[in-house]
C-alpha cells in the first residue's frame, strides 16, 4: 500500500486545524502558504473531508475550515480511508497461498493498528525535540 498525495495532504490539512482550532476558522489559501503546497490540490480533498463529518466550513471574509469533531477522536485512519479507501497492502489477499496470505494480513493489520492508535490530537501535538527514538542510519 502506498500512500499518495491525496492522503499526506489530507494529514497536512487535518493536522494544520488541530493546532489552529482555537484559533478560529483556517483557510486552504493559508495551509496551503504554511506548508508550500497547491491550494486548488486542498480544494479537491476537503470536500471528502467535509462530507464524511471531519471538518465543517465556515463562510464570509474570516471563514475557512474548522475541525468537527475533537481532535482526539479523529484518527489517522480515519482521514486516510477517506481519501485513499480501505487500507490493504496487496490486492487480491484472498487469492493468495495461505503462508502468503497471513504474512499480508499481518503487515494489514500492523498498519490499520497503527493509524488507528495515532490520533489527530497526538499528530498535533508531537514535537521533534521529544522524540526519544529517533531513527539511526550508519554506513
Amino acid at each position: 500500500m502506498k500512500i499518495s498525495t491525496k492522503g499526506r495532504y489530507g494529514l497536512t490539512i487535518m493536522i494544520a486545524l488541530s493546532k489552529h482550532n482555537n484559533e478560529g476558522p483556517m483557510s486552504l489559501k493559508k495551509i496551503a502558504s504554511d506548508y508550500e503546497l497547491s491550494d486548488h490540490y486542498l480544494e479537491q480533498l476537503v470536500p471528502a473531508l467535509r462530507n464524511a463529518g471531519l471538518v465543517k466550513s465556515i463562510r464570509g471574509a474570516y471563514g475557512g475550515y474548522l475541525l468537527a469533531k475533537p481532535a482526539e477522536e479523529i484518527t489517522a485512519g480515519d482521514i486516510i480511508r477517506i481519501l485513499e479507501g480501505p487500507i490493504t497492502p496487496v490486492e487480491g489477499i484472498e487469492d493468495e497461498e495461505p503462508v502468503k496470505q497471513a504474512l499480508w494480513i499481518r503487515v494489514r493489520d500492523a498498519v490499520k493498528n497503527v493509524l488507528d492508535t495515532t490520533t489527530l490530537k497526538d499528530l498535533s501535538e508531537y514535537n521533534e525535540s521529544e522524540d526519544n527514538d529517533p531513527y539511526m542510519f550508519y554506513i
